[in-house]
């Protein structure tokens, strides 16, 4: 369980930075190398490995280099996890709106 809630806050941590959202965004199109994961950015290449390199520390993403080319990809069980935590909290949380609804109604009903 501790190593779980480790890679889900390296997960978020790495979600945190709107950069690499985008990059996770692109690469859900389908892998692409780094080079053109660079094109809509407006950073320096080395910046641009830096958020490649963060997230795949945290595994959302992995990259296989081939000569020169380093080629990206979305790792679908990082981001399977991510949902299924996001899910149970969101789940819970309708529960609860949906039994104050319930509670809201029953008051209107006894005014």
């Amino acid at each position: 369980m501790a190593n779980y809630m480790t890679n889900l806050d390296s997960a978020f941590a790495s979600l945190a930075d709107p950069t690499r959202r985008a990059i996770i965004s692109r690469l859900c199109e389908g892998p692409k190398s780094v080079s053109e994961l660079s094109d809509p950015f407006d950073i320096a290449l080395p910046s641009l490995l830096k958020h490649v390199r963060v997230l795949e520390e945290s595994g959302l993403i992995s990259s296989v280099k081939v000569g020169r080319i380093r080629t990206c990809k979305v790792e679908t069980h990082a981001l399977q996890a991510t949902k299924a935590w996001l899910q149970q909290h969101i789940t819970t949380w309708e529960e609860r709106l949906d039994r104050m609804e319930a509670h809201i109604e029953t008051m209107k009903r006894e005014t």
